[in-house]
This record gives structure tokens, C-alpha cells and sequence, in this order.
């Protein structure tokens, strides 16, 4: 196994890639690396740099702490370092703990391998990859894995607004989970119930239902 990982928390930092600013490459021990950039730049930098000439088998994402439901993918750094191995032609997943504080863990390392061991033997279909999320338990306790899809979460608009002590302003993007919109068969309803979540994610964004519409109703001709 070899690690290669953003050097600080990323959190929401999406699949941005630094391309303004040089990377900068930690060696902390035999195949342990830091990259001082996002996590779509870590994965980019080892398939195309360190590993270039040996690249995994799978890229695995994470354990990050705290969970990546619903429409927080599209923020996530944790989902895009999977897409971006996924995007690069190999096999990949995010994993994530769902909880703020006392992480344990143990269940989702044991889900990990278990995953990692399934794909092996079932591959996935090109350019999908899978997003899981798991509660917080104990490996005994995790007694069911859900295939879901992405519910809806429930967020403030709160942007808090301060002054800086020369009078400038300045901005917190705050926002406090309200909970989420109940959707049938969602992540979030899995992990609600203390369920592991797996839900496949699709690099192609294409509303193809959408496609046909428009050019049957000759749309802008």
C-alpha cells in the first residue's frame, strides 16, 4: 500500500487542481508521502508523477472524518480525489466516518478491505466510481450495507460578517445542517438507520433524459 495524501485538513475543497503554484512532496516514511495541495492534487501527482511507472491496482479515498452524503459530494475533497483516479482510467472509492467527534475507526478500515477485495473480483463498469459513508460503530455493529443513492441535505445560508480591526470587512461561508429532504433509498436515510452507505457515482454529468427531450422538441432550432 502506498499513501500519498494532502499535508492539512481540505475540507469542501472540491476537485480543485493547483496549477498557479508549484507542489511541494514530503517523503515521511517508505511509501508514505504528503502533498501540500488538495486531494485531486495528490492523486494526480502520484498517477501522473510518483507512481507514474507503477500505478495501483485501486485508489482508495479517505477514511475521511465526517461524513460526504447528498449534495455535499459536489464540496467534497475526499469524493474528488476518487473521481480523479477514476478519471485517470483506475478503480476507486471514497470512504468517510460519519460523526464530529470520537471517531472510531475500526468499522470502516474493516469495510474498506472488504470493499477492496469485492472490486477485485467485480470490477466496475468505466468511469464510475462509489462514494461510501459509514456510521460511526463498532465492526460488530455494522450489520448492513445499503446501495443508495444521493439524498438532499438541509443547510442555513448563514454568511456571518465581521470587521477586521483596520474597519475592513470580512466573511465567514458559515451554514448549520437542519437535517434533509426524505428521499427513498438516499445515503442519508441509510446512515440515519446505522447502515453502511454505497452509492455509485457516474463522471458523466449528462442529464441523457434531458438530451432526448430538447431534440425531440427541436429545442433552438
Amino acid at each position: 500500500m502506498i499513501v500519498v495524501a494532502p499535508d492539512r485538513e481540505r475540507s469542501a475543497s472540491s476537485h480543485s487542481l493547483t496549477i498557479h503554484a508549484p507542489l511541494r512532496v514530503n517523503r515521511i516514511s517508505e511509501d508514505v508521502y504528503t502533498v501540500d495541495g488538495t486531494p485531486a492534487d495528490a492523486v494526480h501527482l502520484a498517477l501522473n508523477g510518483l507512481l507514474r511507472d507503477d500505478k495501483p491496482d485501486l485508489v482508495v479515498s479517505g477514511i475521511n472524518q465526517g461524513g460526504n452524503l447528498g449534495d455535499d459530494v459536489h464540496y467534497s475533497g475526499t469524493v474528488a480525489a476518487a473521481k480523479e483516479a477514476c478519471m485517470s482510467g483506475l478503480p476507486a472509492f471514497a470512504i468517510s466516518l460519519v460523526a464530529e467527534s470520537e471517531f472510531n475507526f475500526d468499522g470502516a478500515a474493516a469495510f474498506a478491505v472488504k470493499l477492496s477485495t469485492y472490486l477485485r473480483e467485480h470490477p466496475l463498469p468505466h468511469r464510475t466510481f462509489l462514494n461510501v459513508n459509514i456510521p460511526n460503530l463498532p465492526p460488530e455493529r455494522l450489520n448492513r450495507t445499503l446501495i443508495t443513492r444521493l439524498g438532499h441535505c438541509v443547510y442555513t445560508d448563514d454568511i456571518i460578517r465581521k470587521d477586521d480591526p483596520r474597519g475592513q470587512a470580512y466573511y465567514w461561508i458559515g451554514g448549520r445542517e437542519l437535517g434533509y429532504t426524505s428521499v427513498a433509498d438516499s445515503d442519508l436515510e441509510a446512515i440515519a438507520g446505522g447502515c453502511v452507505s454505497v452509492t455509485p457515482l457516474c463522471i458523466d454529468q449528462t442529464d441523457h433524459e434531458q438530451v432526448e427531450k430538447l431534440r425531440k422538441d427541436g429545442a433552438f432550432a
